[in-house]
């Protein structure tokens, strides 16, 4: 784990699901995958959309060129666990198709317009990601 999630993971965990900095009052989540090969754990701190009730992430890298690590977890061991401020939530990860991708992402846009830059430094399409609560 970077030396960068390692300080958001407890900065988060410290205060009670909150961070500062650049994610100040943004919406933050912890995501646990396990690894496609390894099958370890892994931790990733990142925001979320929660809309009608459900929880969505997504796979920006900011604008990389391709997927970030735990989106290929997760793909492949779509069994997730999500820290939410002081909860805990089992989840069934699942990839929205695109249909669903583009209204999940343009309201996570509209909230956070960084998300449309990441958007426009990439050709491939950012994966959003539905945390099924168990």
């Amino acid at each position: 784990m970077s030396d960068w999630n390692a300080k958001i993971i407890e900065e988060f965990r410290t205060n009670q699901g909150r961070v500062g900095g650049n994610f100040e009052g943004a919406p933050m989540l912890l995501l646990h995958t396990r690894g496609a090969k390894s099958g370890q754990e892994r931790v990733n701190p990142m925001m979320y959309l929660e809309k009608d009730g459900r929880i969505y992430v997504f796979a920006s890298k900011a604008g990389a060129p391709t997927n970030p690590d735990w989106y290929h977890n997760l793909v492949a061991n779509p069994e997730v666990t999500a820290e939410v401020g002081t909860s805990t939530v089992e989840a069934t990860a699942r990839p929205l198709p695109e249909d669903e991708r583009q209204v999940i992402f343009d309201a996570q846009a509209d909230l956070y317009p960084g998300f449309r830059d990441y958007e426009s430094k990439t050709t491939r399409k950012i994966p959003v990601v539905e945390l099924v609560r168990h």
